[in-house]
């Protein structure tokens, strides 16, 4: 009989981490967790310590000693994209913690949700706080859209979608508009919503949350109680839902080009794990998305049928799951149990 191998899996977040200790024989041991390992906000040595904490953490309530050693560790984590920095890490692990583990792999955030989701390949199309597109073919090359931060991307993001309704409100009261059909909408709902939200009794007020006490998370928290007047029936809320999902769908058509052909013609057509909390507002996002595929670029894309998934557990699975495969072991994942198909047709 073969002995038992350990395996590690951090999802790490620029505020919140999460670590699995995995048994190869598909048994979860324990989990741990911690604060932000994102290595341009805290440094490569914290970031380091953090995770060796974890690890410690989890083995020690799965009650291994001290002394066992993980066959690998799997990190998918914020602001671990790139290579260099992904080497760093792997050198100050394997030399300044060389009894955690005997390999490690690095990739970020998104690597780990698609495989957790998802065992070849497929889209990651984060939706939170921030937005990003992450395609991931089955031999690993890879095409990214987004994920630039607020001043140079986001579409698609909580903060996105309460900043636009924040400007369409602005433009209304100026008597400002580029858009006519928007400018017609009824903007009191956002007028109650933004002054509730960020305890402003009007418009002037808003100019310090949006320049001398900036608060990326503050404003799109606003994001949530748009999502509420959009359920109520307010045309305004859903317009900016409804703009959220055109451009979210846009970033998929992005990425088209290098998409491989056969996560097109398996089962379902393209896999896109939808990840962050604006995907909860789908039935409004749904039409502008849609709207995309269906439109004149849509019409020359290859994507002719598309399954969305949430996960239902957290990325640290497939993080585990891709250290396992950096040294040849094939973790026995339950994808089914770790995601859920909330929307699958033809496009």
């Amino acid at each position: 009989m073969m002995d038992l191998q350990y395996f590690g899996g951090l999802e790490g977040g620029a505020t919140h981490s999460k670590f699995v200790l995995y048994r190869s024989d598909g048994k979860i041991l324990a989990w741990s967790e911690g604060e932000s390992t994102n290595q341009w906000l805290i440094g490569q040595d914290e970031c380091c310590r953090r995770i060796h904490g974890m690890l410690v953490a989890a083995k020690k309530t799965a009650g291994l000693e001290e002394g066992v050693r993980l066959k690998a560790l799997g990190l998918s984590m914020s602001g671990a994209d790139e290579v260099e920095s992904q080497k760093q890490l792997i050198s100050k692990i394997k030399t300044e913690y060389s009894s955690d583990c005997e390999e490690v792999f690095v990739a970020s955030d998104s690597w780990g949700a698609l495989f957790t989701a998802i065992p070849t390949g497929g889209i990651v199309l984060i939706a939170g706080t921030g937005s990003n597109c992450q395609l991931i073919n089955p031999d690993k090359t890879t095409r990214r859209c987004g994920g630039w931060g607020h001043l140079l991307g986001d579409e698609g993001s909580a903060y996105w979608i309460s900043q636009r309704a924040l400007k369409i409100l602005f433009d209304h009261d100026d008597n400002f508009s580029l858009c006519e059909t928007k400018s017609k909408l009824n903007v009191e709902r956002v007028r109650t919503i933004m002054k509730e939200h960020f305890k402003v009794a009007d418009r002037t007020g808003m100019l310090e949350h949006m320049y001398a006490k900036f608060d990326k998370s503050n404003i799109a928290g606003m994001c949530k109680h748009l999502a509420k007047g959009a359920e109520d029936g307010d045309e305004l809320c859903q317009q900016v839902f409804h703009d959220a999902g055109l451009v979210l769908g846009s970033h998929v058509l992005a990425v088209e080009p290098a998409i491989s052909q056969s996560l097109l013609d398996g089962p379902g057509g393209l896999h896109i794990v939808a990840v962050g909390s604006v995907w909860k507002s789908w039935k409004f996002l749904k039409p502008g998305f849609l709207s995309v595929f269906k439109g004149e670029r849509g019409s020359h894309s290859r994507i002719k049928e598309l399954t969305l998934v949430g996960l239902k557990q957290p990325a640290s699975l497939g993080a585990a799951s891709l250290g396992a495969r950096a040294v040849g072991v094939t973790l026995p994942l339950d994808y089914a149990a770790n995601a859920e198909v909330f929307f699958h047709d033809k496009v």
